[in-house]
């Protein structure tokens, strides 16, 4: 079928050549020009069936067509094209899908261009109460598909892997599609003028109206929530961070005045001290990575130092060049230990050896570095958030920044409890819930849950049905922050606004929307922020500017310390500290965060960084603990991983049935429990994974006192990665320290491969078994991979997702091994302290038995050290030179181009798996089933809805097909399609894969080596650079960075 785009795009031609263009490409186009074999048989009763069901509803061309007057008053014709002709992955193919995507949505603002086929990008931001992230969406003919880093941005500019996989989120078809009451569909009308009767009947009754919602972090809302109570006492807004950080800006709140958090500049920093802060994480809003991993690439033989003292292990204690493994208390005393020694150069806390030791390192780091180290604590507990303060204020470091603060967390723990209790008494007449759960993930959620009967009106505005939907009057379905507006201050002076990329897919409306409507304010709230914005902060810069970069820099008054930090206090209730015999440790997973995306199958697939565990939370016990309680991790026959049950009480209420995993580096007498899980309001079956730790936050503290269980059966985990350790297999994962880095010749630190040549030790690099083409002509792409950037964080596999359609699979797949993942990340930990350690074991293996026969000293090196070194390693096809993969391949399906890239030709694909089991790295996955419409694989891809994500520029695959990283072949060769439609050279920096361009702490870098002034090509020079498994001659286009340690005692 052939589509005339221009016919049906081009604003100016007259009517009767629009008209004639349309029939003579569209409405004709019912020749054949092939048949299938089936279809030559005139009784297949399949084909047949076919041909009456292809299009269950015809496309509403005639409506159109017939309607000379709205063809001659059209002027939207990009809404023409989209309506009637449809989405080009899912309008004219798949006419039979539900609700608006029949007739696919506008873009808000029409661009002055627009070319089907051509993506267009918008700067928006996302600010969910918990992510807050400056982005670009991409969009396919309306349809947002993409999130990529908006590098306009100075602060917050990268997305995490949940922002990533926020797309997604869009498309979800248990999305909430319009209002209801008491779970019967309603008319948005009907819900104003309910609220609007409320709040009068308060105003007499002088009961109040409470707003109860996450961070917005939004100058406009905060102007607007203010207008509405204007005049009304009894109106009042809590804030709820559903993972509290309110310990940490009570502290800043105490000695500035404003209720923010510090923010931290960690590429300044030389020395870098954490007590229990995962700052790689989600502590304090995240976004630190970035910073850090600057300051971690060594440079000028200088490279920034981090100890990290902690009970779970996290991605900060992963990349630590000390790391201290300790319970809360251990880190409070321990705080309080470096306090005292960097300001009077002694300390009377009593601590356990092997952490003294560290303290003392750390202190004597510290005072050497002065103003340019940082302390960090996650520590629930305002004395020793405040004690942080003063001590970086005191040594005034340079990455402390409390002049221009965070407000990425500004929830209130005594306002929400204070709430609950004013609810219980009767004293709140109208309660309003927007885009928080608490019914879910409050500690005291059934108290929560009674008291709203007590509440005179109850609403709750939400994306999707939750817990909190289902226990209020009214329910409000709120727009999905891709289709709506608003504007964010993530840091003083630093703003983004948020814009649709979509028209609402449903009848939905934003909380922001809804108030204004209530207040009687005139106008949309486009109107109302861009009012704000001329006149409060842009200082005339024009609006479209603004609107058009997605971000703003003000200028605002610096945030001044005020008040003095009582140190004596402080420093006495840390030293007091006690431990329980058990201590559990509330932690967000990567993946997961608070909870919100559970419903994103993306997210729930995505395995995490340190366990390598996909859908599911579980209890991480270390070594020694598991064995007092006889838990076990077992390895299956099937490939799957299985593990213990164990039972956890905290406060009197228990978790049943919590699978455990035995966790390297975990803390003794500490479990660690990841919060997000075990929700089961508005999630289909398979999304229905893991159990609830909320139940056990209680006083919004991470760590709690806790009994444990062992309790009977096996859980079946969905692990990616049952091998633990590096067996002192040098070759994969290179490493130094710095002293060694800086002392000796490249040689010694990254030795090459050498092999056998005429009976002569030559290098594996000079050797080649086949003739080699010359490369030096046109493009030839190569991918770098800094060790010592990447923290494991995961970005670039959700990236990897959207932009190559690669398909969820879902647990009992991932279980078998049958993962679909283009890109992976390994993790490897240490056997002995340290993974030279192993490299030393393993050279001194002396005979197969015996003390160090290499029969039983490899079976110890399976198996990790009590806290071991940890390292990352991104793997994806390698895309060699001389591909193993292509010389195999009997029907020619995979092939080698003069760009580097190793080719799948998925209509050739006979799915033999020959270059799976010939590729030495592993890469290769293979479509075992069908997995769109397929009722077996019930996710996004399986019905219209969720397909509108589907990026049109990448095949869908089809089951017995092979399939791997392309290497974004779809998005190089625009780039050089681009630059050829301009008549121009192309720039460094504009060759970007999904995972390159997602990767916002600069680990990974694409470009073109040939051209020999390419970051990529000064990168591949320099001395760190190594290929995986080099001494295989295989001579791969992606390249690594030897890690580099920073263990250096000061």
């Amino acid at each position: 079928m052939v589509w005339n785009v221009v016919s049906v795009t081009t604003r100016n031609l007259d009517l009767e050549k629009k008209e004639a263009n349309y029939r003579d490409n569209i409405m004709s186009s019912n020749k054949k020009y092939w048949k299938s074999e089936a279809e030559l048989s005139a009784n297949d009763a399949m084909i047949e069936t076919l041909k009456q069901n292809e299009f269950v509803e015809q496309i509403p061309t005639g409506e159109f067509l017939s309607d000379k007057q709205t063809l001659a008053t059209s002027n939207t014709n990009r809404r023409d094209f989209l309506k009637y002709v449809g989405f080009s992955t899912a309008a004219a193919s798949l006419a039979a899908c539900e609700g608006p995507v029949i007739k696919s949505i506008p873009y808000v603002v029409q661009p002055e261009q627009i070319i089907p086929g051509v993506a267009n990008f918008y700067a928006t931001t996302i600010a969910n109460g918990y992510d807050f992230a400056s982005i670009l969406v991409k969009t396919r003919e309306g349809r947002p598909i993409k999130v990529e880093n908006n590098k306009d941005a100075q602060v917050k500019g990268a997305a995490n892997a949940r922002v990533q996989a926020s797309v997604l989120s869009l498309y979800d078809s248990a999305r909430l599609q319009g209002p209801s009451f008491n779970g019967a569909p309603a008319d948005w009308s009907d819900l104003d003028a309910a609220v609007t009767t409320a709040l009068d009947a308060a105003k007499t009754s002088g009961k109040k109206v409470v707003f109860l919602t996450p961070t917005y972090a939004s100058p406009s809302m905060s102007k607007l929530v203010a207008e509405f109570a204007q005049g009304q006492d009894q109106v009042s807004h809590v804030v709820y961070d559903a993972i509290s950080e309110s310990a940490a800006l009570d502290a800043f709140e105490a000695v500035t005045g404003e209720r923010a958090l510090a923010d931290y500049h960690l590429e300044k920093a030389a020395v870098i001290v954490s007590f229990g802060a995962d700052f790689l994480g989600d502590w304090q809003g995240g976004g630190f990575d970035g910073g850090y991993a600057k300051g971690r690439i060594p440079s000028a033989h200088q490279m920034s130092q981090h100890y990290q003292f902690e009970s779970n292990m996290t991605l900060s204690g992963a990349a630590a060049d000390k790391r201290v493994p300790s319970n809360s208390a251990q880190q409070a005393q321990a705080l309080a230990a470096l306090y005292e020694i960097v300001t009077t150069g002694a300390t009377s806390v009593a601590l356990p050896e092997n952490i003294m030791t560290a303290v003392k390192s750390a202190a004597k780091a510290v005072v050497k570095a002065g103003n340019k180290a940082v302390v960090l604590t996650g520590i629930d507990s305002v004395e020793a958030q405040s004690l942080v303060l003063r001590l970086n204020a005191s040594i005034e470091s340079v990455a402390f920044d409390v002049a221009a603060p965070r407000y990425v967390r500004q929830g209130n723990d005594k306002a929400v409890q204070s709430l609950i209790a004013d609810m219980a008494a009767g004293q709140v007449g109208l309660l309003v819930v927007d885009g928080v759960n608490p019914v879910y993930s409050l500690p005291n959620a059934a108290e929560f849950k009674s008291a709203l009967s007590n509440v005179g009106t109850t609403v709750a505005f939400s994306t999707m049905p939750n817990e909190t939907t289902a226990s209020v009057q009214w329910v409000g379905a709120a727009s999905h922050y891709l289709e709506s507006w608003g504007d964010v201050a993530v840091k003083k002076g630093y703003y983004s606004l948020t814009q649709p990329t979509i028209k609402e897919l449903f009848d939905t409306r934003q909380f922001q929307t809804a108030l204004m409507n209530w207040a009687g304010i005139e106008g949309t709230y486009y109107d109302y922020i861009k009012t704000h914005w001329e006149a409060q902060l842009l200082g005339g810069t024009a609006w479209n500017k603004a609107l058009h970069d997605g971000v703003f820099v003000g200028t605002s008054a610096a945030t001044k310390m005020v008040s003095a930090i009582d140190a004596s206090a402080q420093l006495k209730a840390l030293k007091a500290a006690t431990a329980p015999d058990m201590e559990l440790v509330l932690y967000a997973k990567t993946g997961m965060g608070d909870g919100q995306e559970a419903n994103n199958p993306w997210l729930q697939e995505f395995p995490d960084p340190i366990t390598r565990v996909s859908w599911d939370n579980y209890a991480t016990v270390s070594k020694a603990d598991a064995a007092s309680l006889g838990l076990v991790n077992e390895n299956v026959a099937n490939g799957g991983l299985d593990g213990s049950y164990i039972s956890l009480t905290v406060n009197g209420t228990t978790l049943s049935n919590v699978p455990v995993i035995i966790q390297p580096g975990q803390a003794p007498g500490t479990i660690g429990l990841a919060l997000g899980y075990g929700k089961t309001a508005g999630l289909k079956e398979e999304m229905q994974v893991g159990v609830n730790a909320f139940a056990l936050y209680n006083d919004f503290s991470k760590t709690q006192e806790v009994s444990v269980a062992k309790e009977g059966g096996m859980h079946e985990f969905a692990c990616v990665q049952l091998h633990k350790t590096l067996m002192g297999r040098g070759d994969i994962i290179k490493e130094t320290t710095l002293e060694v880095f800086n002392t000796k010749d490249a040689k010694y630190w990254n030795p090459q491969p050498m092999v056998s040549l005429d009976h002569q030790e030559v290098e594996a690099t000079s050797v080649d078994l086949w003739d080699s083409f010359d490369r030096s002509i046109g493009h030839h792409f190569n991918l770098s991979i800094d060790l010592n950037a990447c923290t494991g964080c995961g970005a670039c596999v959700i990236a990897c997702h959207a932009e190559n359609n690669v398909p969820v699979v879902g647990k009992e797949e991932i279980r078998k091994s049958r993962d679909m993942h283009w890109l992976r990340i390994d993790r490897y930990y240490s056997s002995e302290d340290t993974f030279e350690g192993d490299n030393e074991k393993k050279d001194n293996f002396d005979g197969l038995t015996g003390d160090n026969g290499s029969l039983g000293g490899f079976g110890e090196l399976e198996d990790p050290s009590a806290n071991p070194q940890v390292a990352f390693q991104p793997v994806m096809c390698q895309h060699c030179n001389h591909a193993p993969c292509e010389t195999v391949c009997p029907v020619a399906a995979t092939s080698h181009s003069r760009q580097g890239q190793n080719h799948m030709a998925y209509n050739r694909c006979v799915g033999t798996r020959y270059c799976a089991n010939n590729c030495p790295y592993k890469v290769r996955r293979f479509n075992w089933f069908l997995y769109n419409n397929n009722d077996e694989f019930d996710y996004h891809m399986n019905n219209d809805l969720g397909k509108m994500v589907v990026n049109p520029d990448v095949n869908v695959r089809s089951r017995g097909v092979m399939e791997k990283c392309s290497m974004c072949i779809q998005k190089t060769q625009k780039t050089i399609l681009d630059a050829k439609r301009d008549g121009r050279e192309i720039k460094d920096g504009e060759f970007q894969t999904a995972c390159s361009a997602a990767c916002g702490n600069g680990a990974m870098a694409f470009g073109d080596v040939n051209d020999k002034q390419s970051k990529v090509s000064e990168l591949k020079e320099s001395d760190r650079m190594y290929h995986l498994l080099e001494h295989v001659g295989t001579k791969p286009n992606v390249f690594y960075h030897v890690k580099v340690r920073n263990t250096t005692e000061a």
